[in-house]
């Protein structure tokens, strides 16, 4: 047997002849092809914000479960500098920094609030609170400080709970992800001819499930 190359076809004038130029795709194929790749890139940039709501939303249903729910509570006072209050007006700025400065609190500085005589701020994060009572004749204050664990801490985060705006952003743009990643999965589906049948089915059923349990759990 000879393992000679075969010689290319020639033309009529002893060139070889030019191959013919490959099919474009259709529409149907170009669309599988960018929906298998968007499916699989969101799904790897998606992955760790699943598996943390995953979890955390496990954390959420079982607030009884006892690791990582530790709770501390405790009480620090002091006394605010002169200027913090003038002609019965507060300077909440002055007011929030003197508090982390003197007592290290942490937060957002949020709700404050003048009644006469007392004077009240909060500083608020996932699983952490510190609420801030202040005498206005005097300038001496007592804050109570709440420091949660962390399942506390996870469970504030999944539901954006005094989490700041950044955080907020975050979760915004894991929906949009999270919607694309279902959404191109359900058109690969589409174009699987042997499983199609069979997991809109399994779709199906599962989401009349979950519409039923939620319609249970109104009720």
């Amino acid at each position: 047997m000879s393992l000679t190359a075969k010689p290319e076809p020639q033309g009529a004038e002893g060139a070889p002849s030019p191959r013919p130029a490959p099919r474009p795709r259709t529409l149907k194929a170009r669309s599988h092809v960018w929906l298998r790749w968007l499916h699989t890139y969101t799904s790897m940039i998606s992955l760790l914000v699943v598996l943390f709501f995953a979890l955390t939303g496990m954390t959420l249903n079982h607030p009884d479960w006892a690791f990582g729910n530790s709770e501390v509570r405790h009480e620090v006072s002091g006394t605010l500098p002169t200027g913090w209050i003038s002609a019965g007006t507060v300077d909440w700025l002055t007011v929030a920094e003197e508090l982390r400065a003197q007592q290290g609190l942490r937060g957002r500085a949020e709700e404050p609030r003048l009644d006469g005589t007392e004077a009240s701020l909060s500083f608020l994060g996932p699983g952490y609170s510190a609420d801030t009572v202040i005498d206005t004749r005097t300038g001496n204050y007592s804050t109570t400080i709440l420091a949660q664990g962390g399942v506390a801490v996870l469970n504030d985060l999944h539901r954006g709970r005094d989490a700041g705006g950044a955080w907020s952003w975050l979760i915004d743009v894991s929906g949009g992800i999270l919607t694309l990643v279902a959404v191109t999965g359900i058109g690969i589906l589409l174009y699987l001819k042997k499983t199609r049948k069979q997991a809109l089915v399994v779709m199906g059923v599962a989401s009349m499930a979950a519409l039923l349990l939620g319609w249970r759990a109104l009720g």
